[in-house]
This record gives structure tokens, sequence and C-alpha cells, in this order.
């Protein structure tokens, strides 16, 4: 079991805004004889994927009713899909997506920019020459 510092330190998340996730009803630890929040070891990962998602821009109330699914997928069990919830998420994916482009391109930019210093600086050091290693 994790206590709630732990959990904060390992998931670089405010113990404030863990007691939120409670709140919220994204996380639901178990409490020791003491009142002390004891939080199961995959919290951590769960913690990790809640940043996530709201980082992609997804509020809790969406969240909530993902979570299960991210757990085990094959477990899926939809009871409240509303139209305006199975639009709402069609339009987070769709950000999501855009996103993921934006990061891919970015990525890819700093790559290029990456070899190209790398190919710079090799280049330097070696007096502007290029060299080849000789097998023995």
């Amino acid at each position: 079991m994790v206590r709630i510092g732990e959990l904060a330190e390992r998931t670089n998340v405010p113990t404030r805004l863990l007691r939120y996730y409670e709140e919220q009803e994204l996380l639901a630890p178990d409490r020791a004889a003491n009142g002390y929040r004891d939080y199961a070891e995959g919290t951590v990962d769960r913690v990790v994927q809640i940043r996530g998602l709201l980082d992609a821009g997804l509020p809790t109330r969406i969240i909530k009713q993902i979570l299960p699914c991210l757990d085990n997928p094959c477990t899926i069990h939809v009871t409240d899909a509303t139209p305006e919830l199975i639009a709402s998420l069609e339009r987070q994916r769709e950000q999501m997506d855009t996103r993921i482009r934006c990061l891919t391109r970015n990525r890819d930019a700093i790559s290029a920019y990456l070899d190209a210093a790398r190919s710079r600086t090799a280049t330097a050091r070696f007096g502007g020459r290029q060299t080849t290693r000789r097998r023995s």
C-alpha cells in the first residue's frame, strides 16, 4: 500500500490534487484504522493516466466514465452513454489527434535539428574531414 505523500512524490502530483481526484471519484483509496489513505500500488499508474487525460483536455466528468476502459477494455460496460457524451468524446478524440500530429511534427523537427547539430559537431571535431574507422 502507498500513502498519499508517497503517491504524490512518485507521480509528481500534489496531495491536494490527489484529494480532489478522490472527491471526483477518480481514485478510491482504502482507509487505515487511523483514517489515513492507503492506495494500491496500481494507483500510481492510474494517477499518470488521469494526468495524461487531463493534459489532453478531457474534463474529470468524462475521465470518470472512461477510466474503467483503461483498466480492462474487455470489460467495458456502457450504461449512460448519451448522444451528448458520445459527441463530446468524439470532439475530444479529434483534439487529441490534432495534438498528436503537432507533437509528432515537433518531435521530428527536433530530431532533424539534433541530427544536423551532431553531424556539424562531428565534422568540426575532425577538422572538416570525414573519417571512417578501419577494421583490424
